[in-house]
């Protein structure tokens, strides 16, 4: 039996202001908004996915909660298939307890670690799950896994229950932000949200003795094609204006997906040149903690949520 008061995160989906959209729509009635989301628990896989940053998908991978709908609607998305808010998603509705279930089943299975990917939209229902898992008598690190368009009021409610913050941080151009994402204040938005999560978390780091993320923060960067500049000032307002020592993931894994087959720059694959050039701006920078990976891994990590396990 589901209490009320483990319900009550919900009433903030009233008249919902949660992500920098502050759309004011009732979510409780209908899908509202630009997201297109209500109040049910949207989740598209719950599944063991190891993932780009070794710290954060351990020996084991992580328990990842993928949520559907999206709150930037980026034309070039590699989860298209469940974060475009123009397909219908009625059978990705779960109930709690089926929820709790396959999220234990899995840390049963000696995995420590449960990530939310993108949940700015859902944080409501991510605080629901994470208490109906805490419980449920486990004590799991979370992951707050987000594009960074969050509202920095938000994540504050989130201190002291999210222990590593996984955020993308996109765009410094605006003018790129709001053609490719339809959020022209997305740098704005993510770079105060982002300072938010600093201020919680600091630069360090945390590991475990098996090399696996406590506590702190990891900023992805994806590099685009043809959008070199835009990526130089995404580090440099990390290094200038938050800390040189955080954590970067900077990813080539960009591939076009069919929706942007025609379009002018995103139609193509990185190129070596363009990723060795903000390589070069991140030594340069001092931004020496992170990963870079690999030109090969445009072949990897694309998710086929049609199936049952989507990263195999």
């Amino acid at each position: 039996m589901i209490s009320e008061e483990l319900l009550k995160p919900l009433e903030e989906l009233r008249d919902c202001a949660i992500c920098p959209r502050e759309c004011h729509v009732d979510r409780r009635v209908a899908p509202a908004g630009i997201c297109r989301s209500d109040a049910s628990f949207n989740i598209a896989s719950v599944c063991i996915h190891k993932g780009e940053e070794p710290v954060i998908s351990g020996p084991k991978g992580i328990c990842n909660i993928f949520f559907t709908n999206c709150n930037l609607q980026c034309i070039y998305c590699q989860n298209h298939q469940i974060s475009d808010t123009g397909i219908a998603r009625t059978s990705f509705r779960l109930e709690l307890s089926e929820i709790v279930s396959e999220v234990t089943s899995i840390l049963d299975q000696g995995i420590n670690m449960v990530g939310f990917v993108s949940p700015s939209h859902f944080i409501p229902q991510m605080k629901i799950i994470i208490q109906a898992i805490k419980e449920s008598g486990y004590s799991p690190r979370w992951v707050y896994n987000t594009n960074a368009y969050d509202k920095a009021g938000t994540l504050r409610t989130l201190e002291g229950i999210i222990d590593v913050y996984l955020p993308d941080f996109k765009y410094m151009d605006p003018i790129l932000a709001r053609s490719l994402s339809k959020a022209g204040d997305y740098p704005v938005a993510a770079a105060a949200a982002i300072r938010e999560m600093y201020r919680q978390k600091g630069s360090v780091l945390y590991l475990s003795a098996d090399g696996v993320a406590e506590s702190g923060i990891v900023i992805r960067h994806l590099v685009l094609p043809g959008q070199v500049q835009n990526s130089l000032q995404v580090l440099r307002y990390i290094a200038e204006e938050i800390s040189p020592k955080l954590h970067i993931s900077l990813m080539s894994q960009y591939y076009p997906t069919s929706r942007v087959i025609d379009h002018p720059f995103l139609s193509r694959e990185l190129s070596r040149e363009e990723y060795r050039k903000v390589i070069d701006e991140m030594e340069l920078l001092g931004l020496d903690h992170g990963w870079i990976q690999g030109m090969e891994s445009t072949a990897h990590y694309r998710p086929d949520f049609a199936q049952d396990h989507p990263f195999e």
